[in-house]
């Protein structure tokens, strides 16, 4: 298999932890899907990453459908069988995945130039990204010692981003958050992914 991906994609790196917490043999293929000469609509049409590309050949794309593949593989599961479960994991990942798209919908609508730019939909980004900070601490605080979830991977891996893009946004004042991000740091899956 091979991960076609960008390092410092939130997304990307949800797979890239998920593939190594299951210890699965894959390549990972650097690609900006942004550059002119770009591959990536090779692999995935629409010109997004993370796309991953089969043994046979067969591409498959959108992290949490790569990440749903990837969990029935041989090795630990991140996604529980249970509905209930199964649903609030499946929740917790969309929640970090909505943090990380209002977080590059803020970042790219900021790269503009400046007479251009919208600060009302800045702003109404910014109102997603706190609230789905908050949501991460509750969600995090109610389950103290559980189980490493995707939910939990995808939460990290957005605000992991956000720390890198935008260092004011100071989401480790939360001590839950803290806490729980500098235990998930310590996880080898983690520390090999950190964009930079």
């Amino acid at each position: 298999m091979k991960l076609i991906g960008s390092k410092t994609s939130p997304y990307v790196r949800k797979v890239r932890v998920l593939i190594a917490e299951k210890n699965i043999a894959c390549e990972f293929v650097e690609e900006n899907a942004w550059a002119a000469d770009t591959k990536v609509p090779q692999f995935n049409p629409l010109n997004k990453v993370p796309a991953l590309v089969l043994d046979d050949g067969e591409s498959i794309y959108d992290s949490g459908v790569i990440a749903e593949y990837l969990d029935t593989l041989p090795g630990a599961s991140f996604i529980p069988k249970d509905a209930r479960s199964r649903a609030l994991v499946r929740r917790d990942e969309a929640l970090g995945d909505g943090i990380s798209d209002a977080g590059i919908t803020m970042r790219l609508e900021g790269q503009r130039e400046a007479a251009r730019q919208d600060a009302a939909w800045i702003a109404r980004q910014r109102s997603k990204v706190e609230a789905g900070i908050a949501a991460v601490s509750k969600s995090v605080g109610s389950r103290r010692g559980a189980a490493t979830t995707l939910g939990d991977i995808a939460c990290a891996c957005s605000l992991f981003w956000l720390e890198f893009r935008f260092p004011e946004i100071r989401w480790r004042d939360d001590p839950v958050l803290k806490a729980w991000a500098e235990n998930l740091e310590k996880r080898p899956s983690f520390a090999t992914t950190k964009p930079g």
